[in-house]
């Protein structure tokens, strides 16, 4: 009589779905259109009240949006060139990971299927013979499920912190600090600490705000 294996497939299909919706979920919450712009009121001496809107030549809402659409993308848009083969070689090793492990636990639940309906002809794969307990088959396909369903979730991880690092990124694109900063070093004088002791040579740090 066979037994087919019916409540641990609706479990994985299960799983498998709620997968699917979280990852649509996080999509759906990166796709929103987050824009913020400085808005300044100016009230000119004729009494004129203008908007002053200040645009800025580097946009974080694209660099997302390009990183959203194509992983990297928006690295590219940052110049940021040296980050797209990692973030494709992140994505390269979690791909074959998830192959390589969701093979494994094919093989061992088609080695259950074959000795839990004690099918006739040739053991469909050397785990029928290595594992002739179901119970280990079990065990086997369930560790394998649970590591294709965490890889999975790295997966997404890793594509959330694209997006990040390219809205990050994108911020910072544009910032510098190299006009407004200055630190000198020069001789200084220290003053004595009391009647006794002589004043001292040293030198001094000036860090000066423009």
């Amino acid at each position: 009589m066979k037994i087919p294996d019916v409540a641990a497939s609706k479990k994985y299909k299960k799983r498998t779905a709620f997968i699917i919706k979280a990852v649509l979920l996080v999509l759906m919450i990166c796709s929103l259109k987050v824009s913020a712009q400085d808005t300044t009121l100016v009230i000119t001496k004729d009494g004129i009240l203008t908007d002053t809107t200040t645009v800025t030549t580097h946009s974080a809402h694209k660099a997302t949006i390009y990183s959203l659409v194509l992983p990297g993308l928006g690295q590219a848009y940052n110049k940021k060139y040296w980050k797209i083969p990692v973030i494709y070689a992140g994505f390269g090793y979690l791909g074959y990971s998830i192959k390589i492990n969701r093979d494994e636990m094919l093989k061992f639940t088609a080695a259950y299927r074959f000795i839990a309906n004690d099918e006739p002809g040739e053991p469909v794969n050397e785990y029928v013979l290595k594992y002739p307990n179901t119970s280990d088959l079990l065990r086997g396909r369930d560790f394998y499920r649970r590591k294709v369903e965490l890889n999975i979730i790295y997966s997404v991880v890793w594509y959330i912190l694209n997006l990040v690092d390219a809205a990050v990124d994108a911020h910072f694109f544009d910032y510098d600090v190299s006009d407004n900063l200055a630190i000198r070093i020069k001789p200084a004088i220290l003053p004595a600490q009391n009647n006794l002791l002589p004043h001292s040579n040293g030198i001094s740090l000036c860090l000066t705000l423009k």
